[in-house]
């Protein structure tokens, strides 16, 4: 049984065990959460600007494919951005394809070369001050190889302004990396997130399981200026918004989809 098997036996157990069972119709189809089209069901959030403003037209579409594009901006000026579909999920299993494209934006940090991601379990975007940096959230981070023949891998977690547990033990660090190999060029990678409430969290890269962790809760550093009313330390993360990340480094999104793993 390979990796990616495991994971989906794993799966289905614990669906059994928490009392759900995997339903026939939609409620155990992948469903897209991009049209293909246009943003219709996202919001944009960018640091420096209120909610909603698509400020130079950072998130754009184009061929079927969601384009993360600098071009319009001059210098970067820390205008961290994401893209967050509207309705909330708790239990589900996401996948979409990535790719890297394009130059590091002037002025943007020498951490987001090649440096992307899908945030989950965070915040309403409508909920962050206009000088929030990073939506209090979980992160699955992409990164691409640099060509060096250093390995780089991807399909991380990140945790800004959140904790979690990794083999029992909280994890004092902000990333974590996984086992995935290292990806160089623009190929477009396949990444696959696995999560259900507060319990186990699965990272599957191009059908290998990369990471495992579980108990996300409100907690640590790295989110900033956030609404103080908002914070609550230590308060399990069972649910929250998707959103797809902008760093600096263009980079591609296409065939967001979603299975949603039990009824609300």
């Amino acid at each position: 049984m390979n990796a990616l098997s495991k994971t989906s036996a794993f799966l289905f157990l614990l669906l059994i065990s928490c009392g759900e069972k995997p339903g026939n119709g939609s409620e155990n189809e992948f469903v897209p959460l991009f049209n293909g089209k246009d943003l219709d069901g996202w919001t944009v959030k960018i640091h420096h600007h209120e909610v909603g403003v698509n400020f130079g037209n950072t998130f754009r579409v184009e061929d079927s494919i969601i384009q993360v594009l600098y071009d319009q901006y001059g210098d970067f000026n820390d205008q961290f951005a994401h893209l967050y579909f509207n309705q909330p999920y708790s239990y589900f299993h996401l996948r979409l394809e990535y790719r890297f494209v394009g130059e590091l934006q002037k002025g943007a940090p020498d951490y987001t070369l090649r440096n992307s991601g899908v945030m989950f379990h965070s915040q309403d975007p409508r909920t962050m001050p206009k000088e929030q940096d990073w939506p209090i959230s979980v992160e699955m981070q992409f990164l691409g190889g640099l060509g060096d023949g250093k390995p780089r891998p991807t399909g991380n977690m990140c945790s800004p302004g959140t904790d979690i547990v990794f083999n029992g033990t909280k994890y004092n660090g902000h990333c974590l990396n996984s086992t995935s190999k290292t990806y160089d060029g623009d190929q477009w990678v396949k990444a696959e997130l696995i999560v259900l409430g507060d319990s186990l969290i699965t990272h599957i890269i191009n059908g290998d399981t990369v990471l495992r962790y579980s108990k996300p809760t409100m907690g640590g550093g790295v989110a900033n200026r956030f609404d103080s009313t908002v914070w609550k330390p230590g308060k399990p993360l069972t649910s929250g918004y998707i959103a797809l990340q902008s760093e600096g480094q263009p980079v591609d999104f296409r065939k967001v989809e979603l299975r949603n793993l039990r009824k609300d």
